[in-house]
């Protein structure tokens, strides 16, 4: 998430800033543990003075970050998750990026049901509010088709015992499990689970799409992750070609991938604020430009927030699956759909 929004400020710098200001980044490591992050973001505002917050990563973090900025009125951009808590219209302060955890979850039902008429549908999650949120994304795509799941059970955050609950999961014999969790745990889970069941199995954008391909291997053929951005190494897409040529002139080693290419769309948001904020910088012009800008068209990714209290720009989907060549493809269908 940093790399992308290192790429986009670099480039904005080279290009002169942004009305003549250089734009930078203040990073600080909160491990994934709420009382970091609320520290950090005090100190963040309190000490450092920074103008926003960008790029944060997860839910239970948020949690404990936004009250502060809220209060301080700094602006809260494009965090790394899609909890529902973010897309309250009270958090006048945010700029939410991409689609929620329930619009993920509700395409990865309707995709089970319309194109498999699959009934028997399986949640593992991880036991915080990242992983509640998208369970009760998966509850409500499901009762909204007058479903329930066949079990749903979790595992602890920030480790790997994953095994009781899969096995409850496979005692159940589903025929989809949607996982809401972290790469290595849902890897491990997948693992473990396709040694008693034949299923599909499906999880959300905030797994980390790229690592969790690498921790599975030639396991992970067949996979399905809901993404958020489109697939970063399709350059015919004209933000990605621009991705591309950022990431390179900010690092030449990096490779591309689906969460530093959010970043840098995180941080083209930014930058589109700003400009049009003019040289008479504000928090509250920042924040009412982007609600009254229309449509903010970063390269053809559009951003739009409909009112004073939308706080969420892009409402697209992608689902993509792992091919037997260990890359992600787009798919608009699941192999064996109804036509």
């Amino acid at each position: 998430m940093r790399l992308g929004i290192q790429a986009a400020f670099q480039e904005a710098n080279r290009n002169g800033g942004v009305h003549g200001r250089e734009l930078r980044l203040e990073s600080l490591n909160d491990s994934y543990e709420a009382d970091f992050a609320f520290s950090n973001t005090r100190d963040l505002i309190e000490k450092a003075g920074v103008f926003a917050l960008i790029g944060a990563v997860g839910t239970p973090t948020a949690r404990a970050a936004t009250p502060q900025a809220h209060v301080a009125g700094v602006p809260y951009i494009a965090p790394f998750t899609g909890a529902s808590f973010l897309r309250d219209p009270y958090l006048d302060n945010v700029l939410n990026l991409r689609a929620s955890y329930y619009q993920e979850t509700d395409e990865m039902v309707a995709r089970l049901t319309e194109d498999l008429g699959i009934t028997r549908v399986a949640v593992l999650y991880q036991d915080d509010s990242y992983g509640r949120d998208g369970l009760e994304g998966v509850l409500l795509a499901l009762q909204r088709r007058d479903m329930q799941p066949v079990v749903s059970w979790h595992y602890p955050r920030n480790t790997m015992a994953v095994k009781a609950a899969t096995l409850r999961i496979a005692e159940a014999n589903p025929e989809a499990v949607i996982m809401v969790g972290a790469y290595a745990p849902v890897a491990r889970a997948i693992e473990l689970l396709r040694r008693d069941i034949d299923s599909v199995f499906m999880t959300v954008s905030f797994v980390g799409s790229d690592a969790l391909a690498e921790e599975l291997g030639t396991a992970g053929e067949g996979v399905y992750v809901t993404q958020v951005v489109p697939l970063p190494q399709d350059e015919d897409i004209p933000v990605v070609a621009r991705y591309h040529a950022a990431l390179a002139g900010y690092d030449p080693d990096a490779e591309p991938g689906f969460v530093s290419l959010e970043g840098y769309l995180a941080g083209r948001l930014a930058i589109a604020g700003l400009q049009a904020c003019g040289r008479e910088l504000t928090r509250k012009c920042f924040l009412d430009g982007a609600h009254n800008a229309g449509t903010i068209d970063i390269d053809g990714f559009r951003l739009r927030y409909e009112r004073a209290d939308d706080n969420q720009g892009s409402d697209t989907v992608f689902l993509t699956v792992i091919g037997a060549d260990g890359k992600y493809h787009q798919v608009d269908r699941l192999p064996g759909a109804k036509q």
